[in-house]
């Protein structure tokens, strides 16, 4: 596929893949996710977003998502598998201290949620997440054949029977 841009002088044509439009258009409702979050433009944010990094991998195909949820309490995470979404909810919950007058307060608490397009239909049957060191890693082997329906997939810790 070409992409050809008006003449602005220098006379380069832009080409572009399918690929490329999706990172794009991925980055583009990050943009917009994040803007809203900006305490001007909706009030005070509630809860905090979590980075996440999402890959894939081809042999077998299958794709991998690392959730940075440090201080977050595995029990309170919901990971919901559907379709090509994946939902990551919970709660980071702001220990109290007796007494304690703060001097910063940089770290977000309260609810998080992401929901991320995958672009591929994912085998929700056979998904896993595991979280350990403050990273939830969640694999999700891509669909072989038919789309699948929605499940939860349970997050275990480090030394919990597989």
């Amino acid at each position: 596929m070409l992409f050809t841009l008006p003449q602005s002088g220098y006379g380069r044509r832009m080409t572009g893949r399918k690929r490329q439009m999706d990172d794009l258009q991925g980055e583009i409702q990050e943009l917009f996710a994040d803007l809203w979050q900006v305490p001007g433009f909706a009030g005070m944010r509630r809860g905090f977003r979590p980075q996440c990094d999402c890959f894939r991998t081809d042999d077998p195909p299958t794709l991998h998502v690392v959730v940075e949820l440090a201080g977050v309490d595995p029990e309170s995470v919901e990971v919901v598998a559907s379709g090509q979404t994946l939902l990551i909810a919970g709660v980071r919950e702001r220990r109290k201290v007796d007494g304690a007058r703060y001097l910063a307060m940089e770290v977000e608490y309260g609810p998080f949620e992401r929901r991320l397009e995958l672009g591929a239909e994912i085998d929700t049957e056979a998904a896993t997440a595991r979280y350990d060191r403050g990273l939830l890693k969640v694999e999700l082997p891509v669909a072989q054949g038919r789309a699948q329906g929605s499940a939860p997939v349970e997050v275990r810790e480090p030394g919990a029977g597989r």
